[in-house]
């Protein structure tokens, strides 16, 4: 069982969420926190009353899981160049909870909740990066790896090696 809670540091600011997992026997145990990637909020990303238009979370999520895969040293164009493969999205649930801002600060997490060979489900927040770190948006992306053909395939093991193969359901 996993739940996500706010720490307060010694300064009295709230650091990033960080995720407790709790054994079947109910002690917990601290779990990395996500990876999280900073947004700032344009003109272009907002509607005429200066919040930003519902479709642009989802770009800002693609960027976090596409800085996600970065940071394990995978870039996805040598992915389909080398492979023929690349991930496309195939689920999104997202639940907006306050709206952001022209000109805030974001802070945008991103954690595999669940993956296959072929698959990948992405717990994903967005914050605002202020003290009072509220929370904007959670959801779930789904993304398939597929083929030029759209067929879906396993990633190849030099891949999942890189984003912790721990976590693929061989």
């Amino acid at each position: 069982m996993t739940k996500q809670e706010t720490v307060v540091g010694a300064t009295g600011v709230a650091s990033s969420p960080r995720h407790v997992v709790t054994s079947s026997r109910g002690a917990a145990t601290s779990a990395a926190p996500p990876f999280a990637w900073p947004i700032r909020v344009y003109w272009e990303d907002t509607d005429a009353g200066g919040i930003v238009y519902y479709a642009n979370y989802l770009k800002f999520m693609e960027r976090a899981r596409t800085e996600w895969l970065r940071s394990a040293g995978v870039e996805q164009e040598p992915l389909r160049q080398e492979y023929g493969l690349q991930f496309v999205v195939v689920d999104v649930e997202a639940h907006f909870r306050k709206p952001a801002r022209y000109g805030e600060l974001l802070r945008v997490t991103c954690a595999v909740a669940s993956a296959t060979r072929a698959s990948l489900t992405f717990r994903q927040e967005i914050h605002r990066d202020a003290p009072d770190a509220a929370q904007l948006l959670d959801g779930l992306v789904r993304v398939a790896c597929v083929d030029q053909a759209g067929r879906p395939r396993a990633m190849p093991e030099s891949l999942t090696d890189r984003i912790g193969s721990r976590e693929m359901k061989r």
